[in-house]
């Protein structure tokens, strides 16, 4: 059974012993994040904060980070299952073309229809409405990092809907707040709410959820193709609709069990300085122009847990995120490319910086092809180096992908350098969201692409004297 909201995973995670609450007094700004950061990196729980100096709602941190808890959160033993689950469900045969294959799509079109979100008329997020002069500074927003410009809201669900096709996007952009009613809104050009900023001719309506279920903030994180509704992710992961109510000032819907809601609105062409911000890359991202998000309602639960995330040099929790991303979508990736046998995206990396696939490798150039390939899917295309290796490399051990890299590439004939979008994030590029891209083919070679010589064979112990140590192991004394 889905989690209703965010308290119910709580209470599994709790039970589980994976949930650790604070109850001595400690600081929203950087006290938070350094005990944060310990835990996530040991391998630590969750964190409620019960107790913030100045505040009276508790802060939750590090609920995602591990593997465990990114299982438990997603409902299921295994991601990768969820991913082949998603295919199933959204192959082809889903558009049925003959009157035979509607029939037997029915069932299929059924289980679909029965996870698209459902308009209900209230919910928990509605228990308190402030529409008088509603002030952010009841919030225990983090200041993370000591060079930071100021508090951010780091897990906001930033709910938008497109002008013209009414379709709606859930991104996850940080905020920084500027005043009581103010903050910034640090889309970046490639996402969804930012092409939906730029079809406006006026303020957009905006509503940003903090804290919801596990499976609507992962949804919020996904990269979907353009036009997917995030809410519908939700309810496949949770194999529940997600509930929503209509928000009180602007015209949009927010999940019904979320814990606070901001209501308000951004002009695309009002900009303000934002920044620096402690980033997911382990650097301070630098200051710059972004819109301004304009607070005209709060709504929240009577007793609300401000959701929080602290991202660093990884690994911290978003890895896990990311790591789940990679599991869950890998499926979709080889019904383009069914060469593709595995993925990694490594915590180093930070997801856009360094992507390892291992392929069953069939004809000459065939590496360069998926290179080009995984380039042009969706936000793929900031990834700034990917490495191809043969399928029976395990593309989860770094020390054997670099063992290959290092022994079969010919850095002339095996790395293909383009031109093309980053991330914004990436301070490495000499201009902004534009710069160069390497792909490395460690994939073995043939005459057909430039190798006349003979490839070597791997040193491998043969099998009859590897079974035979095995026996005897215990005799020689180890």
């Amino acid at each position: 059974m889905a989690y209703k909201d965010l308290r119910a995973f709580l209470a599994v995670l709790e039970k589980r012993g994976l949930l650790k609450r604070i109850s001595v007094e400690v600081e929203a700004e950087l006290e938070i994040s350094e005990i944060t950061d310990r835990v996530c990196k040991a391998g630590g729980p969750a964190l409620l904060f019960e107790k913030v100096r100045g505040y009276d709602i508790p802060v939750l941190t590090n609920t995602f980070g591990s593997m465990e808890r990114m299982c438990l959160a997603l409902e299921t033993e295994s991601l990768d299952r969820l991913g082949e689950e998603l295919v199933e469900l959204f192959m082809p045969e889903t558009l049925p073309a003959t009157l035979w294959e509607k029939i037997k799509a029915l069932p299929k079109l059924a289980q679909l229809a029965s996870f698209f979100p459902r308009v209900v008329k209230t919910g928990p997020c509605k228990e308190v409405i402030i529409k008088d002069n509603p002030s952010l500074a009841e919030l225990p927003v983090l200041k993370c990092w000591p060079k930071d410009g100021g508090p951010f809201i780091t897990l906001p669900l930033v709910f938008t809907k497109d002008p013209v096709t009414g379709r709606r996007n859930v991104g996850m952009y940080r905020m920084q707040v500027f005043d009581e009613r103010t903050t910034g809104m640090h889309w970046h050009i490639h996402k969804g709410g930012a092409e939906h900023a730029r079809r406006y001719e006026g303020p957009m309506p905006v509503a940003v959820v903090i804290g919801a279920d596990p499976a609507v903030v992962y949804a919020a994180t996904a990269p979907l193709p353009h036009g997917i509704d995030e809410m519908l992710l939700a309810g496949f992961l949770r194999k529940e609709p997600v509930e929503m109510v209509r928000c009180e000032t602007v015209d949009l819907e927010v999940p019904a069990n979320a814990e606070i809601v901001l209501e308000g609105y951004v002009d695309p062409r009002e900009l303000r300085l934002e920044g620096p911000f402690g980033d997911h890359t382990g650097f301070y991202s630098l200051p710059d122009y972004y819109p301004v998000f304009h607070l005209t309602c709060i709504t929240r639960r009577r007793h609300p847990i401000y959701m929080a995330t602290v991202v660093g040099r990884p690994p911290m929790e978003d890895a896990y995120l990311g790591k789940a991303t990679e599991r869950i979508f890998l499926p979709l990736i080889r019904l383009q490319l069914p060469e593709v046998k595995d993925m990694n995206m490594p915590f180093e990396g930070v997801f856009h910086n360094c992507v390892i696939v291992s392929i069953k490798k069939s004809y000459p150039g065939q590496a360069k092809k998926v290179m080009c390939a995984l380039w042009g899917m969706g936000l793929m295309a900031l990834t700034k180096v990917i490495i191809v290796v043969d399928e029976k490399v395990n593309v989860h051990d770094l020390s054997e992908v670099f063992w290959q890299v290092f022994n079969n590439v010919d850095p002339r004939r095996d790395i293909l350098i383009v031109d093309g979008p980053l991330d914004a994030l990436d301070h490495s590029s000499p201009t902004p969201h534009y710069g160069s891209k390497m792909g490395i083919d460690a994939t073995a070679k043939g005459p057909s692409e430039g190798h006349p010589r003979q490839w070597p064979e791997e040193i491998e112990m043969c099998a009859e004297i590897k079974e035979l140590v095995s026996r005897k192991w215990s005799s020689y004394g180890f």
